[in-house]
Parts: structure tokens; C-alpha cells; sequence
């Protein structure tokens, strides 16, 4: 860790800075007491390498000038935030892992490689890594875990989830999130149960099925809802984010956790500490 990161100001390295994402991530490292902004990255052609991270995210000239390569400013930071995208993401992992620098993963849609990948890179720095950083959500998947173990096989489990036009991979990480937490309460598989969604002749449901369905569609920023529907009753737990200026803040709290943390592999409710 840096000289000024001993100084309780920890140094943070932010990749997509010039993303809709990135610069709500700039403003958010620069709006925590606690935290600085020491680099940022974009992807190697982006016309934003170069440019001030401050301005582009206009909050003001932070002097910290967008890179493409993130091994060139590795030595200036203490914990990586990454909210891109899976291949970009994997070859972040071994960076940071070779310098030992910490990590907050915000990155959606990987596969069992990248997958391993993150387990082993965990084996040498502390990462935190979660498909959804509000508090809000995280609270959920508490309430989720409860009422899978209330209801039992009592009743079905449907999950819908609703996001802006741009997104590009479907189920959410937070959908994925919300039916492990249904699935582990009740004993489960995930993959032996989960059904994305139905067409054609499908048959009767399944009992023990988790379904899961995709809505995208205009600006929506995160709509979700979990129905436990029993023969007599359903119960419904749904949590809708407004800005995602509240996913940014909750990355930014993690990075103040994790550099206290030994090398391993982390969620948001570590960090809250709901596990506890």
C-alpha cells in the first residue's frame, strides 16, 4: 500500500473511467472522504485517452489523465475498481494479481474460465466481487435466504428482472445473485433448477424450478422482484434502483474494506457485514 494510503487516503484506480459507469465511479472516489483518485483507464483507441478523468466525468480537473494501459499506472494504486466486461476484466485479474493490488469487481457474464481465473487470482490479493453493490440489494438477498427457508418446496420461485436498452447480457448479476441465495437456502443446485425463461410446449413446471426472465428496454436503471408463490398466498420482495449513482457509492465503500482485508475472495455483504 502507498505512502497515502497510510494516511488514510486510499489510492483508487478506476477502469472505464470514460463509461457511463466510470465516471459515475470518478465522482463517487472523489466524494469519499476516505478515497482518491489515482488513475484512470480506458480501453486501448478510446479518443478519451489523454483527457483530464475529472472532466469527463465533469466534476472538475482532478490532474489524473486517462490511460490505456493499466500496467503503466498500476504502482500508483491500492485497490482496482472494474466494472467492464468479462475478457477485459480476466486480464485485470492477472495485473493486479502480479502487483498484489486489491480489487472491487462490479463485471457481469463470466464464464467457468474467468471464473477460475478470479479463484485463483483471489489465492493472492483480496477482491471483492458482486453482481450488485447497493445496500438495498444486499439486504434483500437476506430477506431471500429467509423466506426460501420459510416456504421450503411450499412454493414456486419466479424471478424477473428489468434493465435499460444498453445492457448486453442477460440474466443481471443480481438476478444470478438473488436466485443462489433462493437456491442455497433450500438445499439447491442452481443449474439442476434454473429455467431461463419459457416458449413453446414447455409442459408443467417443474417442482424445485427457479425461473428467471429478461426485460430490457428505454433507460431503466435495475428492477427486481423474487415471488414466492404458494397454492395460498404469494409474497413478493422487490427492490428497484433509482440511480446508479448508488452502485458507484456502495464500490467505493468496499474499497475502504478490502484493503484491510488478507487475499481472498469477498461479496458486498462481507462488507456490510451480514455474514456476521
Amino acid at each position: 500500500m502507498s505512502q497515502k494510503a497510510d494516511e488514510q487516503t486510499i489510492n483508487i484506480g478506476v477502469i472505464g473511467a470514460g463509461g457511463r459507469m466510470g465516471r459515475m465511479l470518478v465522482e463517487a472516489v472523489q466524494d469519499n472522504p476516505q478515497t482518491t483518485l489515482s488513475a484512470a483507464i480506458e480501453r486501448q483507441g478510446s479518443s478519451l485517452v489523454g483527457a483530464d478523468a475529472g472532466e469527463v466525468a465533469a466534476i472538475g480537473r482532478l490532474e489524473v489523465q486517462i490511460v490505456d494501459d493499466l500496467a503503466a499506472v498500476i504502482n500508483n494504486i491500492d485497490v482496482l475498481i472494474d466494472f467492464s466486461l468479462p475478457d477485459a476484466t480476466e486480464q485485470n485479474m492477472q495485473v493486479c494479481a502480479k502487483h498484489k493490488v486489491a480489487m472491487v469487481i462490479g463485471t457481469t457474464g463470466f464464464n467457468e474460465q474467468q471464473e477460475q481465473v478470479l479463484s485463483e487470482a483471489s489465492k493472492k490479493i483480496a477482491i471483492v466481487y458482486a453482481g450488485n453493490y447497493s445496500t438495498g440489494v444486499n439486504l434483500s438477498l437476506k430477506l431471500l435466504e429467509m423466506a426460501a427457508k420459510a416456504f421450503g418446496a411450499d412454493a414456486d420461485v419466479e424471478i424477473i428482472e428489468a434493465h435499460h436498452k444498453h445492457k448486453i447480457d442477460a440474466p443481471s448479476g443480481t438476478a444470478y445473485m438473488m436466485a443462489e441465495a433462493v437456491a442455497q437456502a433450500r438445499g439447491q443446485n442452481l443449474k439442476d433448477v434454473v429455467n431461463y425463461g419459457r416458449e413453446g410446449q414447455t409442459g408443467e413446471r417443474e417442482a424445485g424450478e427457479i425461473g428467471i426472465h429478461a426485460i430490457r428496454g428505454g433507460e431503466i436503471v435495475g428492477d427486481h422482484t423474487v415471488m414466492f408463490i404458494a397454492d395460498g398466498e404469494v409474497v413478493e420482495i422487490t427492490h428497484r434502483a433509482r440511480e446508479r449513482m448508488t452502485f458507484a457509492a456502495g464500490a467505493v465503500r468496499a474499497t475502504t474494506w478490502i484493503v484491510q482485508q488478507p487475499a481472498g475472495q469477498y461479496n458486498m455483504q462481507d462488507v456490510l457485514g451480514l455474514n456476521e
